[in-house]
């Protein structure tokens, strides 16, 4: 074959090719909607996460803030504040993160496109970063979320997050309990125990939401992110829904909380190890406090001696000042509470007095 067939042949062949491929796309080029195709029935778990937001979105509220500011030539100014809440009784108080509204001159409570309902601090718990609000009117209508526990929760639940992430309203995200009896400093220094571990997404304005089992319950308050930009990566944290219902009862009463103590100073974790000991390093003693009637005894600086160290409370192993707490915390204020104390290698038990820190 001569090299002008070849090109003809090659030529032809090129044309035929692009032609197909013309008619083709002619042949199925429609300029009509393409019909539906029926999807079935919802799988099971896109069934109760439909539920659960339809349930409990109304009882969402966003939360946000106002608070006056003077710089240092006493010029004033307004900033604003943002976060998520929810209603806890029919009474209209609403709970939220203590952080939510810390330092706020005013602070407005809104549901969905209802117009913001000024709101009233009943009670701040900063050591469990709880505060509560309440509305006055209207308060038809108002449903509070049903209460589960967190005692018997299971890494790996499902779990669902509802809030306002960078103020976008009514926000469902769903997840999984990725870890349990975390614990979280808060602003007082006092550490929060039992905190729940999500990998729901959590995000600024998310905070003060509640955490939901796959029932609709209250399982925890989102209060949280573990990440280094200040946006959610993969840990969200909340206050277990336990600790909110012991604490609320008493916010309604007090305005405050009771935190129970023996009254001592003691060494962080990373001291006591440093000192090689096992417990809670006692620094110091509070004058007229229940760990000074015991005979407790706080570290002679001067003398360079070693305060006591606390090792066990109620038999219970003690490691650090966070153990401490949870296990005073379970005594109750006014109780008395046996501890076994380490003074100069000599172990011996005192019975101590659980008091209110807050008084």
């Amino acid at each position: 074959m001569s090299a002008r067939r070849v090109v003809v042949v090659v030529g032809l062949l090129i044309v035929v090719w692009y032609g197909l491929g013309a008619i083709q796309r002619w042949y199925y080029t429609s300029y009509e909607a393409r019909p539906v195709t029926p999807r079935g029935d919802l799988a099971e778990f896109e069934k109760t996460s439909i539920s659960v937001f339809r349930n409990s979105a109304p009882s969402v509220a966003y939360i946000s803030t106002v608070r006056r500011q003077r710089d240092v030539f006493g010029n004033g100014s307004m900033s604003t504040g943002a976060g998520s809440g929810f209603v806890w009784d029919k009474a209209g108080h609403i709970l939220t993160n203590a952080h939510v509204v810390s330092g706020a001159d005013r602070v407005y409570v809104r549901f969905g496109s209802d117009r913001p309902l000024i709101a009233k601090v009943v009670g701040v718990a900063p050591e469990y970063d709880l505060a509560l609000l309440r509305v006055e009117l209207p308060l038809s209508g108002l449903t509070p979320l049903p209460v589960g526990t967190s005692a018997d929760l299971a890494v790996g639940q499902q779990v669902y997050a509802i809030g306002n992430p960078f103020g976008l309203d009514k926000t469902l995200t769903t997840g999984v309990i990725s870890a349990l009896d975390r614990t979280l400093p808060t602003a007082t220094g006092q550490e929060i125990t039992g905190v729940i571990q999500t990998d729901a997404a959590i995000n600024p304005g998310n905070s003060g939401g509640p955490l939901l089992d796959s029932a609709g319950r209250l399982i925890g308050i989102n209060t949280a992110i573990a990440s280094t930009t200040g946006a959610y990566s993969g840990i969200g944290l909340a206050v277990p829904v336990d600790t909110v219902n012991r604490v609320v009862p008493q916010l309604l009463a007090r305005g405050k909380v009771a935190r129970p103590g023996i009254g001592i100073s003691a060494a962080s974790q990373e001291i006591a190890s440093q000192l090689g000991q096992y417990g809670v390093v006692v620094i110091d003693v509070q004058r007229g406090g229940p760990a000074e009637a015991a005979g407790i005894v706080g570290a002679d600086v001067e003398r360079g001696l070693l305060g006591d160290v606390i090792t066990e409370a109620n038999g219970s192993p003690v490691a650090s000042v966070s153990d401490l707490s949870k296990e005073l915390q379970k005594v109750g204020v006014g109780q008395p509470v046996r501890l076994t104390v380490v003074r100069n290698g000599e172990a011996r038990r005192v019975t101590v007095v659980v008091d209110d820190l807050n008084k």
